[in-house]
């Protein structure tokens, strides 16, 4: 009885182990491929370049991140104008998908 115990337990062990090594699948769903992730590059030093070449938009005040063409803009700037061109040139630059502003306008000045 104790023999017949003891394999149905191994037996139920080794069923559930690929269900337990299967889990790392799941980490890998939310990765760019290295396409992407070159052309999340682009993006980004392309919308770095516009923005410093902007005579609105502080761009050493903005950091840029871009991840599958959603790039996201954060920092500070002093005026809503400044945020409101960030965005704009931004959105304009090939391969964006969408555009997260979350920069900070400073309020009591």
């Amino acid at each position: 009885m104790k023999i017949k115990l003891a394999c149905l337990l191994l037996a139920a062990s080794l069923s559930a182990l690929p269900l337990a090594l299967n889990t790392g699948c799941a980490v890998t769903s939310g990765r760019e491929s290295a396409g992407e992730y070159t052309d999340d590059k682009a993006i980004t030093a392309k919308a770095k370049t516009a923005l410093a070449r902007d005579s609105v938009v502080k761009a050493h005040q903005v950091n840029v991140t871009t991840f599958q063409g959603v790039v996201q803009l954060s920092g500070f700037v002093e005026t809503q104008e400044q945020k409101d061109r960030a965005t704009e040139l931004v959105r304009n630059i090939s391969g964006v998908r969408e555009v997260h502003n979350d920069l900070i306008v400073p309020t009591g000045r």
